[in-house]
């Protein structure tokens, strides 16, 4: 057995269905309707702006197993601990910017991820190719004990 409405009552039910979830979002205090046309062309756009994206290649450090030195005043606190650290590379390979992403616990150990970084050289990273200005994640450990040596 099939079921028939008439489009006016069709358009009745859905405009009853809509009126309600507006009324329920401006209620909230969420979004007018506006907003909400607004935040929806946004999110399309920033969909469409992804999805054109060519292929990005991410900076890679130009150096060995040490890169940032131990600060040696801190070494008879016996001071650790992990930095991650956010830096922005620019097109010849230079650090141009540094943030701290997350803290090591100390203040000092910090401030030497943050200075040893600077003096870090990288491949520069690139879009299709091209080599252009791109934030990079490096993380820091300082440790007090030997770094076990690779036997190959």
């Amino acid at each position: 057995m099939q079921m028939t409405q008439s489009a006016g009552q069709t358009r009745g039910a859905a405009a009853g269905r809509a009126e309600s979830l507006r009324g329920d979002v401006r209620g909230a205090g969420i979004l007018p309707r506006a907003g909400v046309l607004l935040l929806a062309l946004a999110a399309l756009f920033l969909m469409a702006a992804c999805g054109g994206e060519g292929e990005l290649e991410q900076p890679v450090p130009l150096y060995g197993n040490n890169p940032i030195e131990y600060p040696l005043d801190l070494w008879d606190e016996g001071a650790e601990g992990a930095a991650i650290l956010r830096v922005r590379v620019d097109e010849r390979g230079h650090v141009d910017s540094v943030e701290v992403a997350e803290s090591s616990g100390h203040e000092g150990l910090d401030a030497a991820a943050v200075a040893g970084a600077r003096e870090l050289r990288f491949e520069p990273g690139r879009k299709d190719g091209k080599r252009i200005r791109m934030w990079a994640t490096l993380p820091v450990e300082f440790s007090t004990r030997p770094t076990p040596v690779d036997q190959d």
